[in-house]
Formats: structure tokens, sequence, C-alpha cells
């Protein structure tokens, strides 16, 4: 992380400078790599569980053939070994991974980008019950913002074209799940879960397999199939590297960006409307995370 590496004896400020522009530019291009993520679903001419299924076999695939050959097993009998906290983190990516094509294939791209975004919400109240951190102010300040803000665009499914409350509830379902697997990964902080991406995409590609219908995805969409696969192999690296050079709340100003620009580049390309409902409650749910993150973030400054 940025901050803590100016405590670190015999390092100059030059050099953590150095380390927390390295972790923005990192996290930076991670951000713009996941960007098409949604577009690509939009894209793919084939059923949500074709698309999950290619999605994450392949990104989870090459990742981890990567760490297989640079590491050995090592850093996956390291995820196996964290036990019922592993277990957690598995499930939550893994079934957050399938849950997001199918979201995205059920409601507009801004109403899955704008609703995950709402993940800190759920880290907190899952911290708070299984690792009793307590609440802290600006965070129930967040909590009550943010609400208000899925609540309008909840309504606004019901009033905009192709978007859709199920959609809404399995967005929903990802940004609990997934933030399930970071509350699980922050108790063992000490072991990478990184190799546990991968066993997790692959773990979810096997057991949807069987209803996923792999090889009727047309030869015609290849392209787009490896184009995607490959935008969410990058940004997974790329995400996984920054935050150990930046702040959480760097870390989580910059995630935003993909709220903001994904439903901007699916307006661009397929002219996907958001509606205004969405807009407002979107504008009203990020608007309460940027707050929130700039504040922990100039706390953290001034320490």
């Amino acid at each position: 992380m940025g901050e803590p590496a100016l405590l670190v004896p015999g390092m100059g400020a030059g050099k953590a400078m150095s380390d927390q522009a390295k972790g923005l530019l990192i996290t930076f291009l991670g951000v713009l790599f996941v960007v098409p993520d949604s577009l690509f679903v939009r894209l793919i001419d084939a059923e949500a569980l074709t698309i999950a299924f290619w999605r994450l076999f392949l990104a989870g695939g090459l990742s981890g053939l990567f760490l297989l050959v640079t590491q050995g097993t090592a850093p996956f009998r390291a995820v196996l070994g964290t036990g019922s906290y592993g277990v957690v983190y598995l499930i939550g990516v893994g079934a957050s991974g399938v849950l997001f094509v199918m979201a995205v294939s059920l409601t507009s791209v801004a109403n899955v980008v704008f609703i995950i975004a709402s993940l800190p919400v759920f880290a907190a109240i899952l911290s708070r019950v299984f690792l009793a951190e307590p609440f802290t102010l600006r965070m129930l300040l967040t909590m009550a913002a943010v609400a208000p803000g899925l609540a309008v665009i909840a309504y606004g499914s019901g009033e905009t074209e192709g978007a859709r409350l199920a959609g809404d509830l399995l967005a929903l379902g990802v940004s609990a799940l997934f933030a399930a697997a970071l509350t699980a990964a922050r108790k063992v902080r000490s072991v990478s879960m990184v190799p546990g991406v991968s066993m997790a995409y692959l773990g979810a590609a096997i057991l949807i397999a069987p209803f996923a219908a792999p090889l009727s995805m047309p030869v015609s969409e290849t392209g787009l199939v490896l184009g995607h696969a490959a935008v969410i192999l990058i940004s997974s690296v790329l995400i996984s590297i920054g935050p150990r050079y930046i702040t959480s709340a760097e870390v989580g100003l910059l995630v935003l960006l993909e709220s903001v620009l994904a439903p901007l580049l699916a307006w661009a390309v397929i002219g996907e409307n958001p509606g205004v409902y969405t807009l407002i409650g979107g504008a009203i749910v990020i608007g309460a995370l940027v707050v929130s993150n700039t504040v922990l973030l100039l706390r953290q400054k001034v320490r």
C-alpha cells in the first residue's frame, strides 16, 4: 500500500512517491481494461451461461497456467490452506462471475455497474457481522445515501427500456457475493488470493458447463470471446497488483471510474440509453461513494 511505504526506514520520499504513482497508474489501467466487460456481454451473440463459461474458463485457465509455470503449485496450496475463508472467497468470486453475465443479459449495463458500485456497503455490513468491526460514522452516512440511490435505480427498471428488476437483483447478488469474498480475504490477508481468482473462475466454469452448452458458441464470435477473456485477464492482474502500492481509498476512487465509463461506452457503441432514473440513482450512489472515499483518503493523508 502506498501510505505505509512512507514509514519504512531508509526509504526516501522520492521512492514512496514513485511507488504511489506506480500503483495509481497500474490500477487506473486495470480499471480501463475492465470497462468494456459488460459491453462484450452485449456484443457476443450467445446465451448468457455460454458467455459466462468461456469468460471464466479462458480468463481463469490462462491466469492459472501463468501462475503454475512461474510459481508452481505453492500459491494454490496456500489459498486452499486458508480453510473456510478460502472456500468463501472461491464461492464468492466464482458465483459473482457467473451472475454478472446473467445480470447484464437481463438489465441495462448502467443498472448493473451502478448497483455493483454499492459493494463497499455490503463489505462494511459483512465486516460488522463476521469480523466484529464497528460501523464508522462515515460508513453509516454512506449507507444512508446509497440506499435511496439504489431504490431510484430499481424504480426506474419499470420505466426504462431494457432494464428489468430481475437483472437488478442479480447485480445486487454480485455485489453481496464479491463483498463476502473480499471480507474473507481480509481475514487471511497474509496469503495472496490472486491464485484464488483463477481457481474460482475455473471451478465456476466447470460447474455451469453442463448447462452452458459451450460448444454452441458460434465460430463467428471467436474474436469477441477471446477479446472478452483478454480484458478480464489483464484487468484482474493489474487490479491485483496496483493496491500493493496505494491505499484502499485510492483504489476505491479509481474503481468507481468503471461505473461512470461502462454505461457511456455502451451508450456510444450500441445506443443503450440508461434512462433518467438510472442516471439519477447512479449519480446518488457514485456521488456518495466518491465523498466517502475522499474523506477516508484525506484522513489517511494527515496521519
